[in-house]
């Protein structure tokens, strides 16, 4: 079975997997000082709880955007699964796809494992919304080629900023505001008090944002395509806008699974 890592700036995903089935998946804080032994107790114990064990394990793969958290990550798979792991994005490792962008290196490994994963369950133009730490809207070709995208800040990041540099305004958790039964009636966006008018703004604006960058995208690319939401917060925002077409959350570590297939078939052993 495969252990696929996706490592985020915020959150790491680790899933199991037998072929293209998702076994169990769990998630944690991305930690740049976690240790290799630390992993290891951490999942040992929850894969456990599965039936599962270490030994369970025959191969690793990473995705990630925090390049402090290599070392530790391949660690882990050198150590307890006796694997070299196979590190999307690597120097000599196959996407299977064109990166059709001006600097080609500067793909994120998780945008372009979005980008394999999107081809292989939709027919394209696409564009998949990520939502991350960051918010990316990235373009996907019709024959899978990577075209480039937008990177904006995560709603989270919105909703820090607006607690940190307004002296009078507290913390709130993202939410859906409350939507009428009958779907003809508007839905209320001005808020009564300042939390409501904070979580209107938040999430209508955002809700604008998508909405907004996507109207833009699909203009300039000169063709109707395909919008994919992914990540955390894909369905929170997915219910609540036509723009989105379809909420895939396992969509990263689909496209991780699926390189990793296309490089271990074709004898590459890890990339550096």
């Amino acid at each position: 079975m495969l252990l696929a890592i996706d490592c985020g700036n915020t959150n790491t995903t680790f899933s199991v997997y037998d072929g293209l089935q998702a076994r169990a998946s769990w998630r944690t804080s991305s930690n740049k000082q976690r240790t290799a032994d630390e992993y290891a107790v951490w999942l040992q114990q929850l894969m456990s709880l599965e039936g599962l064990t270490l030994s369970d394990i025959d191969d690793v793969a990473v995705s990630t955007v925090v390049p402090e958290t290599l070392f530790n990550l391949k660690s882990l798979a050198s150590k307890y699964f006796k694997v070299s792991a196979l590190v999307i994005g690597a120097h000599g490792i196959d996407p299977g796809i064109a990166i059709r962008i001006d600097q080609p290196q500067q793909a994120g490994a998780d945008r372009i494992a979005d980008a394999v994963g999107a081809h292989d369950r939709y027919p394209g133009p696409l564009v998949v919304i990520d939502f991350g730490t960051a918010t990316t809207f990235d373009v996907v070709e019709a024959d899978g080629g990577y075209a480039g995208g937008i990177i904006a800040p995560g709603i989270n990041l919105s909703l820090d900023a607006l607690y940190l540099t307004a002296a009078q305004l507290p913390r709130i958790a993202v939410k859906a505001p409350h939507m009428p039964s009958d779907r003809k009636q508007p839905v209320k966006v001005i808020g009564k008090d300042t939390i409501s008018a904070m979580h209107s703004g938040i999430f209508w604006g955002y809700i604008g944002l998508i909405e907004g960058l996507v109207s833009r995208i699909k203009a300039e690319y000169g063709e109707d395509m395909t919008v994919i939401g992914t990540g955390g917060l894909a369905a929170l925002f997915g219910n609540c806008t036509a723009a989105i077409n379809f909420v895939d959350e396992d969509l990263t570590l689909h496209g991780l699974v699926l390189i990793h297939r296309l490089n271990r078939s074709q004898g590459r052993p890890d990339g550096e």
